[in-house]
């Protein structure tokens, strides 16, 4: 009991840390250009992870990163079962690809499953450029303090209805020694995991739509963060609008 005491002790100072309200607020905002999401499926039990994983990360040096595209990659439980237990999965992810499923944003659940604003791309398997939008949908900006996030939509678009605010805590620079299932022996290195993930409902006044809520808490601690935040319909979860950056490193 001690032990568990003291690890989620341990998270919740971690929380407070990463948006500290001893240093200036973390601000980010996406302009009115669509930025995209990209979330990857993947998993530490899954020997054909490695390649997509790589590639993900390999996005930290592309001068377009955060404002043309905003990468995510989620951890799915269901590889668990052969043998190594990815610290990083959660069911909540494995239930999120199937959900892009059920919406027809892909035929069928693998690993790795790349989404690009909701919808099924294989882009990265032939290094092809993920694309810049051309669309103008309004500004998503949020401010990150004391373990809290305040955002404020300006939609250019009055059609939206209800809209969702979510918000990932993103791990960097991650590395696993895996000691079982297909990728036993192997060093994986991991960017942009999603260690913590939470939404919120945003209150509508005209054309503009705002929220506060907690940032999330992780589950695995980290160095080095970043943090990520999109807006959606309650009935799908295809982005609307992404933004997000990095946070102060804890090295």
């Amino acid at each position: 009991m001690t032990r568990l005491l003291s690890a989620t002790l341990l998270l919740v100072l971690l929380v407070t840390d990463v948006a500290s309200s001893d240093s200036a607020p973390a601000r980010f905002s996406s302009g009115n250009r669509q930025v995209a999401l990209l979330e990857l499926y993947t998993s530490e039990g899954c020997s054909s992870c490695p390649p997509a994983d790589r590639w993900l990360s390999g996005l930290k040096g592309q001068p377009d990163l955060w404002s043309g595209v905003v990468p995510v990659a989620f951890h799915v439980d269901y590889w668990d079962y052969i043998g190594w237990r990815d610290r990083f999965a959660s069911p909540e992810f494995s239930d999120r690809q199937r959900r892009y499923e059920r919406e027809g944003g892909v035929n069928t659940v693998y690993t790795p499953g790349m989404f690009k604003d909701g919808h099924e791309w294989r882009g990265w398997f032939w290094n092809r450029g993920i694309g810049v939008g051309d669309r103008d949908i309004g500004n998503l900006a949020i401010e990150l303090e004391d373990g809290h996030v305040s955002a404020h939509f300006d939609a250019l678009e009055s059609d939206h209805g209800e809209l969702v605010l979510h918000v990932a805590l993103l791990g960097m620079s991650l590395e696993t020694r895996v000691g079982a299932g297909e990728n036993n022996g192997r060093t994986l290195r991991h960017d942009f995991v999603v260690l913590g993930h939470g939404s919120a409902k945003l209150a509508k006044d005209g054309s503009r739509y705002s929220a506060r809520t907690k940032l999330p808490r992780p589950r695995v601690t980290a160095n080095d963060w970043a943090v990520a935040a999109w807006v959606s319909t309650p009935d799908r979860q295809a982005p609307i609008q992404a933004t997000g950056g990095y946070l102060a490193s804890r090295r």
